[in-house]
């Protein structure tokens, strides 16, 4: 009996130095910590797909600049993960809004993408004085019906604001025969891509030398376009649970004014917070509406917060 505790006794013993002499190997030095990091952390070069298009217009990747271009945005959207992985949770909150008002213009789902390169699928503010999801100017939003003053600015409104980028859209193709040449037109104007067009005696986006944000334009559409339609292809992994929803609302119409939206708020049930979270067009905290307009307000249902 006392041999084989003896035994069992010295093999513990041989296990416990095993564990010592691997935690030592495993310890953090200068050496092996360099060796662990080049081991578990690699960047690899990305193979561009050679079948690439915008709205079904083949991008010219036999082009050695063009394949060049395209590499950088694939790289530059792939390795900036967490911003890729923001894009994806907002995504499945916005472009089920997004996709119907798409379809309805028949302009190309691929313009969703637009949406995304434009704001991040945010309520973005540029130094231009673009707004929203689709970056709208002020003389644009309003020549297209937006109403925009200091009280509302429906340029926030994502439903109204994609109708608006829609009808631009369809005006630009009709005008440069593209829906490359729109989307490029959507960043530098109609008048600007004709210019240069004209210019540079050239019929097609890829053909054209243009200043370093509308010439990147299209290719960082396009690399979000692929990278969004193949999530694990690119090394980001989720669950559709780990993607954000939209909240249900409901429709209240109003047309007064209203003095004070702390008070509505909290006649259905939320606060001053929610109401603006849902109608971020409404940009002050009452209603003018001289004019007695008829305003539609999103109204969160219940459940679905914690108002206390």
């Amino acid at each position: 009996m006392k041999i084989v505790q003896r035994m069992l006794a010295f093999v513990g013993l041989l296990s416990l130095s095993a564990l010592f002499i691997n935690a030592l190997q495993d310890a953090p030095t200068n050496e092996n910590f360099e060796k662990k990091l080049i081991n578990d952390y690699n960047v690899y070069a990305l193979q561009v797909p050679d079948d690439l298009n915008f709205a079904g217009e083949p991008m010219p990747l036999k082009n050695p600049d063009i394949l060049e271009r395209m590499d950088r945005e694939l790289l530059v959207n792939t390795y900036w993960q967490s911003n890729g992985l923001l894009l994806f949770k907002r995504a499945g909150k916005y472009f089920p809004i997004i996709e119907p008002i798409l379809e309805e213009y028949e302009v190309p789902n691929d313009f969703k993408y637009l949406a995304v390169i434009e704001s991040g699928l945010t309520n973005a503010v540029s130094p231009a004085g673009a707004r929203g999801f689709w970056q709208i100017m002020k003389v644009t939003g309003r020549e297209n019906g937006l109403e925009i003053n200091n009280n509302v600015d429906e340029r926030y409104h994502l439903e109204k604001a994609t109708h608006v980028a829609c009808k631009y859209l369809l005006r630009a193709k009709a005008q440069l025969g593209s829906w490359t040449l729109a989307a490029a037109a959507y960043n530098a104007g109609n008048a600007g891509v004709r210019r240069r067009l004209k210019e540079q005696k050239v019929s097609n986006y890829y053909d054209l030398l243009l200043n370093e944000e509308t010439g990147r334009y299209m290719f960082r559409i396009v690399a979000l376009k692929e990278i969004m339609n193949h999530p694990k292809k690119y090394g980001f992994n989720f669950r559709d649970k780990d993607l954000y929803t939209d909240i249900p609302t409901y429709k209240v119409e109003v047309d007064t004014t209203v003095t004070d939206f702390s008070k509505f708020a909290q006649n259905f049930g939320i606060n001053y917070k929610l109401l603006k979270l849902h109608n971020p067009w409404l940009r002050e905290s009452h209603l003018n509406n001289k004019s007695k307009k008829l305003y539609t307000i999103d109204i969160p249902k219940k459940g679905y917060y914690n108002v206390q």
